[in-house]
This record gives C-alpha cells, sequence and structure tokens, in this order.
C-alpha cells in the first residue's frame, strides 16, 4: 500500500497568499488529470545504488576489492530498505528513519574506514530527501526535525572528507551533490502531495455539489407537488360531490384543476432549471384560493412591507408549505395568516383552528425522508438566516411561525 502524501494545508495556504499578494503571474491552469496519479516510485529511487559502484572504479589500488563489496551490499540494503518503508502506508515513519539513521551510520563508516568513496554521500542526501518528504507531508510541526534530516547528510559530506585531508575543491563537488539530491527528492515529494490534496479537494466540491444539487431537486419537487397536488385532490373530491347537482360548477372546478395542472408542470420544469417562484404576493394569492376551496375560512393580515427578493422567496415557500399542512392534516375551519415586521426580522405566523394531523408529527406539518416538509422549511430558512418554530396554540390549533432578516445577512 502506498504511503498518501498530503501536505500541511497551513503549511499550502499562505504560500498561495503570499504569491497573490507579491503579485505573482499566473501559469495556465495545470491539467491535474494528465499528472501521474502515483508520483516518484520507490523502485525507481532504488535504482540510484549504482552510485556504489563508484568507490569501487576508483579504488585504485587503496584497498582490496572484495574487502569493500560486503559494507557497499549493507548499504545498498539499508538504503533500499529505507525508500520502500518511506512509501509503504502501513510502515510507521519511525521505522524508516530509523533506516536511515543506520544507513548513515554505515556510510561515515565506510568513507572513514576505507579513507574514501565519498560519492556514496548523494546517495544518502536522497534517502534523507524521501524520508523529510514523507514525514513533512504527514507530521505539522516546527520545520527543524526536516532541516535536520536534509542538512545531516550534507554536513557529513564535507566534515568527513575534510577530516581524511581531501582538497576544498573535491569536498565541494560532494556537497552540493548531496544537497541537490536531498532538496530535490524533498521537493517533488512533497509537490505531489500538494497535487494530490488539490486532486482530492476538486472531487470533494464536485460531489458535493451533486449532493447539494440533488438536495435542492428533491426539496422542490416535494414542495412544489405536494402543494399542488393537495388543491387538486380537493377540487377533485368537490367536482365528484358536485357533478350531479351542479354540473356547471363541476366543470368549473374540472377546468381549476386543468389549469392548477398546467401550472404545476410550468413549475417542475422551472425546478430543473433552478429558477422558479412566484414570490410571497402570488403564494398569498393561491393561498386564499386554495383554502377556499378546501372549504377553510381564511384571513390575511399584512403589513405594507417592501421586501427584498430574498426574504420574500423565503417567505413564500413558508407560507406555501403552512397551507399545505393546513390542508391535509388539520381539518381546521379557519386558518390565519399574518405577516408583521418585528425590530429587524419580518414575521409569517399560520395559525389554524385544527385538530392537528398525524399524531407522530407535532403540529400537523409534514416531515418526510431527505428534508421534506418542515425539515426542508428549516433548511431554506436557515440558508436566509431565519428561524422556524411550530407549537400548539393556546387557544387550540397549532401556529407555524417562520421568521427572517428583513436584510439578508451578508
Amino acid at each position: 500500500m502506498r504511503r498518501r502524501v498530503r501536505p500541511p494545508v497551513d503549511g499550502v495556504r499562505p504560500l498561495v497568499e503570499s504569491m497573490k499578494g507579491n503579485g505573482v503571474p499566473r501559469r495556465p491552469n495545470v491539467d491535474l488529470e494528465r499528472i501521474d496519479r502515483s508520483g516518484p516510485h520507490s523502485g525507481a529511487l532504488c535504482f540510484w545504488t549504482f552510485l556504489l559502484l563508484i568507490p569501487l572504479a576508483q579504488n585504485h589500488g587503496r584497498y582490496p576489492v572484495w574487502v569493500a563489496v560486503p559494507p557497499l551490499v549493507v548499504i545498498a540494503v539499508l538504503y533500499c530498505a529505507t525508500v520502500i518503508t518511506s512509501f509503504d502506508a502501513r510502515v510507521p515513519l519511525r521505522v524508516a528513519i530509523g533506516l536511515f539513521l543506520a544507513m548513515g551510520a554505515a556510510v561515515v563508516a565506510f568513507t572513514v574506514g576505507f579513507r574514501g568513496g565519498y560519492a556514496i554521500f548523494p546517495l544518502l542526501g536522497l534517502a534523507s530527501g524521501v524520508v523529510s518528504g514523507h514525514v513533512g507531508a504527514r507530521v505539522d510541526g516546527p520545520d527543524f526535525p526536516l532541516l535536520a534530516l536534509v542538512g545531516t547528510p550534507t554536513v557529513l559530506s564535507v566534515l568527513v572528507p575534510l577530516l581524511n585531508g581531501e582538497e576544498g575543491s573535491s569536498v565541494f563537488g560532494y556537497a552540493s551533490g548531496t544537497a541537490t539530491a536531498a532538496l530535490v527528492t524533498s521537493i517533488v515529494i512533497r509537490l505531489f502531495g500538494v497535487i494530490g490534496m488539490l486532486r482530492e479537494a476538486r472531487e470533494e466540491l464536485a460531489e458535493a455539489a451533486v449532493e447539494q444539487e440533488r438536495l435542492r431537486f428533491s426539496r422542490d419537487l416535494h414542495d412544489l407537488l405536494g402543494h399542488t397536488l393537495s388543491i387538486m385532490v380537493v377540487k377533485s373530491q368537490a367536482v365528484r360531490l358536485i357533478a350531479e347537482r351542479d354540473p356547471k360548477v363541476a366543470a368549473e372546478q374540472a377546468a381549476d384543476i386543468e389549469n392548477i395542472g398546467r401550472e404545476a408542470l410550468g413549475e417542475v420544469r422551472l425546478a430543473v432549471t433552478g429558477y422558479r417562484g412566484r414570490g410571497l404576493p402570488g403564494e398569498l394569492d393561491a393561498a386564499r384560493t386554495a383554502l377556499a376551496d378546501a372549504g377553510i375560512e381564511v384571513s390575511v393580515r399584512r403589513d405594507n412591507l417592501a421586501l427584498l427578493p430574498g426574504p420574500d422567496a423565503a417567505l413564500g415557500w413558508a407560507v406555501r408549505e403552512g397551507v399545505t399542512n393546513v390542508i391535509r392534516h388539520s381539518g381546521a375551519a379557519h386558518c390565519e395568516i399574518t405577516l408583521r415586521r418585528a425590530d429587524d426580522e419580518i414575521v409569517l405566523e399560520v395559525r389554524d383552528d385544527g385538530t392537528g394531523g398525524p399524531p407522530d408529527v407535532p403540529g400537523g406539518l409534514s416531515i418526510g425522508p431527505g428534508g421534506h416538509g418542515l425539515n426542508g422549511l428549516k433548511e431554506r430558512m436557515a440558508a436566509a438566516g431565519g428561524t422556524v418554530t411550530a407549537a400548539p396554540s393556546p387557544a387550540g390549533g397549532f401556529t407555524l411561525r417562520v421568521s427572517v432578516p428583513a436584510e439578508p445577512p451578508e
């Protein structure tokens, strides 16, 4: 199992913000799908063990080759083990750190004992870059331990040759190669961690957008059809009851059913695109008609308020939901709708004098799965910065109370 490299977000965001603030030009967007998802591979990094052949080629007869082979094999094994365990998520990182320290000790022992073979220090730098890249990507905290991991091989590549009497120019070559190997490897590993984080963030945002749209459509479809179908059921009952006594009135009711059906079809089509809603005035007019057709006396008390589009749409949905539940569940003879301003809020109340709805639903308000009914109304009001309460009225019946800010929150 490959270790997932995830750089700390706190370490990436300040860098991005500073680049924006300093006016760093942006390059064209990078297609993350075209970038290899795996990043650096442990097998490719193990290929660099060929550097261990350089001490044998540069022996110049200072020591028998067969004497140098066993310690070099040990160094190769420790290097490969360090790289493989660093990439393996099943192995704790402390194991990789321990193997790296053991490799460092073996490299120092070899170069001091044989007074040469300094070309293997860049291999130690590669190992430190692999370990520091994974440690820095997974552990939050100061960067001093990471600098120590990267800097230690470079320091050793300077001290050991100098102690053995090497010239300064040669020492500089060993040190620069070691530092470059360590830094580049560490940066590349952490860079692929950033790419992985961006890819995951993009996928999560896409999933969240799909889920948000699904919830919106589900809620809107329930609110639209629940209200409209309730009216159609009431009118259909009226047609059945008066068809024989008064065919003319029955025909008028049937025409209303047809018109309501056409209107519902248009609203469903608009809901698919996300643009629909007739606002509070239209919902109040529809409420009067629906309640009257259901045989429920209705009175509307409304202050002369100029509402912004946000509160207007939210209160319109509240009227629709409240009236739908009065018709469905209350068994009321009278319904009162009140709209007023209280300080910085617009308050809507829908009261009825009925006996309530289903016994498992307080206040006669329908609650369905997926955020329908009262839950869906609460979601809408919460998005508008408002609140919803539903409770029995002291004088009987139930009251739905909705309040929204007069001005939408910034």
